[in-house]
Formats: C-alpha cells, sequence, structure tokens
C-alpha cells in the first residue's frame, strides 16, 4: 500500500514521528494550524491528509467524523507523554493503512 499523508494533533508529541514508519508526516504546529477547533482543522486536514492522529479523546464526541474525508485515529495512552504512547505504535501502524475517511478508531494502551 501506498504512503499515507498523517497528520499529528498538536497534543500529540512530535517525537511521535520518529516511530511512525512508511507515511508522510506533518505536525499541525509545522502545518501553520496550532489553535484551530477541532471542526476547524478536521475541515483543512482533509484536504491534504489521508489521517489526524491525536490523543484528544472527546473529538470523536464533540465531532460528526463521518461529515470529513479523512479519518482519525485516537490515541488512548495513560497520559500524552511519548512514553505512554510508544506502546500503541503498533497498533497504530497496523491501523494507518487501513483507515477509512469518515471514520474514528480509538486506540487504548493496556
Amino acid at each position: 500500500m501506498p504512503p499515507r499523508n498523517l497528520l499529528l494533533d498538536e497534543c500529540v508529541s512530535w517525537k511521535l514521528a520518529k516511530y511512525i514508519t512508511e507515511h508522510n508526516i506533518q505536525t499541525v504546529r509545522k502545518a501553520g494550524w496550532s489553535g484551530l477547533q477541532n471542526g476547524d482543522l478536521l475541515r483543512r486536514a482533509q484536504t491534504g491528509f489521508d489521517v489526524l492522529i491525536t490523543t484528544d479523546r472527546n473529538l470523536v464526541y464533540q465531532q460528526h467524523v463521518a461529515n470529513f474525508d479523512i479519518a482519525v485515529i485516537v490515541l488512548s495512552g495513560r497520559l500524552n507523554r511519548i512514553q505512554d504512547l510508544l506502546p500503541l505504535v503498533p497498533e497504530l501502524l497496523e491501523a494507518i493503512p487501513v483507515a477509512k475517511s469518515g471514520t474514528a478508531l480509538v486506540l487504548k494502551a493496556p
């Protein structure tokens, strides 16, 4: 499968990007979208990205993800620190290629 265009939300450590291989990764900050509300972020991101990766557990309840042409993957670790998110990386790498636009997936740490 070809590489996907991924957007790391500003609540996700940019350090996680080095563990996500074989995909094109951009951060919200580098895109110049820091501070955007979730709806505005999803609207902008859907034009150039396939998947938004976030730790914002409320996003899937506050936004009707089916209305957007982007998939959302929520990483649910104990905290948002890199060491809490790293155990989710293998599952994340499996989810990215099959994530479908308009859907949300929550990956929970054991």
